[in-house]
């Protein structure tokens, strides 16, 4: 077994990595660029050394000092993590040339599998089943349209190096089919250096479920079920959970023997993924295959018991494996949720800053739930826009489904983070969805649930009496503590006042106390609506999570002050709540309101980034739909167009620039 190893990532995984490469007695180096200097993998392993600028290119892709940091470390061997080198075949044989181990595939099947093309030609000599398509290059947007009008729309076209949902376009038509092959081809080249394309049938009502096999150097291969991803948005998964609720038995071992099958074909060493396109009549069709760790691989480990990363590392030192088909057994349901620093209410765009709070929910074993975070932030960091914007991965497990979802949702509600937008509140939507809940899935879910973007759910009149509970009862204990400050003029009697008004957003809802004390923990009578509510619970001011019982049922809310009040959010709604008395209510109704200024006539950079491209040229007159201009953030190229007829005013801004969200690109005229 190795001494020492040095994991060649960042973020999350290569804390993951760190923590069992520890309980394994092996010692950890980790790399880090000018942007990580204080990152928490960093910290966490045993040695840490500096491989370069920030940017990936410099640093964390370049094969040359990863190899100087092995060298000056001492380490036996890499472990890749997921991204940046892990499926490089050209690292791998450096390594092998310096003696290092490549905790992975050999580099021939990583060669053989990280393209698309040649994956596809192997896995169907292996008995695999494809996709029908165009195997061969695609020259240009022109013969992108034609050989997919040949295929029969609707298409997709693919990077052929590609993965993460980078260099991929969904085609209708011959127009989308040219401009689809241009951004996936400028996205490969930029993401991955390679911007060959090939064009694919696209599977209508697709499922995306992977199969995850595990294979040693002594001619031994098993897998170890599946894990249905098919919650995505832009091709990039969002929610994973283990097994899938779509398969029967018959088909999960059917998936199973073809992944095998492959694997052996190309002679497959260590942890690896096969993925399918499963249609709704449950035939399955090769996607393609991740010689890696995948991103979600904790729900694999959660319902098997088996760690992926300990085993890639026995693989790698010639072990063989001491698992059997027959002995793996899925237990329980396992669901993960990626937490991103992305707006929701802005498309999902990145949001990047600094983590002024981030305060996970307590890991563990809770009676019949596990609860794991995999994470490799920190608060008072910052998230980058040199790299991916995963903040963590949220992992429950429990014995059935919606008990996992469940509880899923409690611990989203539980989840703090503060100083960026991030994706919490559509996840806990998303958990209490009613076709999430019943597993009637595709990769088209979020597009067809959600087709006009997402906006935070209104409260419904549970929720509201929930809200107006929480809200007076953090305002009984605020004015409470200050009528106890020292210099009080008049301390109140200790009677509370009865009637009250709680403003939601712009709903009056009136209140009253019918029977409680104020102290802590706060226990309270309340009448709400004709029906008597009760609440009792230890929060103390200042704490950003209210947890608590209202009307008898467990809650934790998130808790943040704004002027004369607080916001309160709970399963993805969340509302302003300013708790007033009856007569300063009557007064607040005649309020002026505040209109937002009018940014009609402008192009607002819809997040933080760079420019790529400027479409179009002062006083040019473009139609609806038009693309003005191509911005790009955290590796991904965003197209932004035209949303009416109008005439180019001005021009603010250049190909190059970095641009701050809300920007201003263009005024129109």
């Amino acid at each position: 077994m190795f001494k020492k190893i040095l994991i060649a990532n960042r973020g999350e995984i290569a804390c993951r990595v760190i923590r069992t490469a520890r309980r394994m007695g092996i010692a950890t180096v980790a790399v880090y660029s000018e942007a990580d200097v204080d990152a928490v993998h960093a910290e966490m392993a045993d040695e840490a050394v500096a491989i370069g600028p920030a940017q990936a290119s410099q640093s964390y892709l370049s094969i040359d000092r990863v190899i100087a940091a092995c060298k000056e470390s001492g380490a036996e061997a890499v472990h890749p993590g997921y991204g940046f080198l892990s499926e490089n075949a050209v690292f791998c044989e450096r390594l092998e040339d310096e003696g290092i181990v490549f905790i992975g595939p050999k580099a021939a099947a990583i060669r053989a599998m990280g393209d698309k093309i040649t994956s596809k030609k192997m896995a169907q000599e292996a008995g695999v089943s494809t996709v029908p398509g165009f195997m061969g290059l695609v020259e240009d947007a022109d013969d992108a349209a034609r050989i997919a009008a040949e295929i029969g729309y609707p298409v997709m076209l693919k990077a052929s190096a590609g993965g993460g949902g980078k260099g991929m376009r969904i085609a209708g038509n011959d127009d989308e089919a040219r401009e689809g092959f241009a951004r996936a081809k400028s996205e490969a080249a930029a993401s991955f250096g390679d911007d060959r394309i090939f064009i694919e049938k696209f599977i209508e009502e697709p499922r995306h479920i992977e199969i995850q096999v595990l294979a040693d150097g002594h001619g031994h291969t098993i897998h170890l079920g599946e894990r249905e991803c098919s919650i995505q948005r832009r091709n990039q998964k969002i929610v994973e959970e283990a097994p899938s609720p779509f398969l029967d038995e018959e088909t999960r071992q059917a998936m199973g023997a073809q992944a095998v099958a492959l694997a052996e074909a190309v002679g497959y060493q260590s942890a690896g993924t096969v993925e399918f396109i499963v249609d709704k009549e449950r035939n399955f069709y090769f996607l393609e295959m991740n010689t890696r760790l995948q991103v979600e691989h904790p729900v694999t480990e959660l319902v098997t018991g088996i760690d992926l990363v300990e085993q890639m590392i026995r693989i790698a030192a010639g072990e063989t494996l001491k698992t059997a088909q027959k002995d793996v057994k899925l237990d329980g349901w396992a669901v993960e949720s990626r937490i991103y620093a992305e707006d929701p209410l802005r498309n999902f765009l990145p949001s990047i800053g600094r983590l002024t709070r981030y305060r996970p929910p307590g890991e563990g074993r809770q009676g019949d739930v596990v609860l794991r975070n995999d994470t490799g932030v920190a608060e008072g960091l910052e998230i980058s826009m040199h790299y991916d914007p995963m903040i963590a991965k949220l992992c429950t497990w429990a014995p059935e489904r919606l008990s996992a979802i469940d509880a899923m949702s409690a611990a989203l509600d539980r989840f703090v983070v503060d100083g960026i937008a991030h994706n919490i509140p559509f996840l806990s939507t998303l958990m209490r969805h009613p076709r999430w809940r019943e597993g009637r899935l595709s990769t088209g879910f979020i597009a067809e649930e959600f087709p006009d973007g997402f906006s935070a759910p209104k409260p419904d009149e549970e929720a509201q009496a929930i809200f107006c509970a929480v809200a007076l009862a953090i305002e009984l204990l605020r004015r409470d503590r200050l009528d106890r400050l020292p210099g009080r003029l008049v301390p109140h009697s200790g009677e509370i006042r009865r009637d009250w008004v709680v403003k939601l957003d712009e709903a009056y809802k009136p209140i009253s106390v019918v029977e409680g004390t104020i102290s802590i923990p706060l226990k309270l009578d309340l009448s709400i609506g004709g029906k008597t509510v009760d609440l009792v619970s230890s929060w103390r001011p200042g704490e950003p999570v209210w947890e608590g019982r209202v009307g008898g049922q467990d809650l934790a809310l998130q808790v943040r002050p704004i002027l004369n009040g607080v916001r309160l959010s709970r399963q993805g709604m969340a509302c302003a709540a300013r708790v007033m008395l009856p007569r300063v209510a009557e007064l607040d109704r005649l309020m002026p309101v505040r209109e937002p200024p009018d940014t009609t006539k402008m192009l607002l950079c819809p997040m933080p980034g760079l420019v790529v491209s400027i479409a179009v040229r002062e006083g040019q007159e473009v139609k609806a739909g038009e693309v003005l201009a191509v911005v790009e953030a955290m590796k991904m190229e965003n197209v932004l167009r035209a949303e009416w007829d109008c005439t180019i005013a001005s021009i603010k801004a250049a190909p190059g620039d970095s641009l701050a969200v809300d920007a201003v690109i263009m005024e129109f005229a």
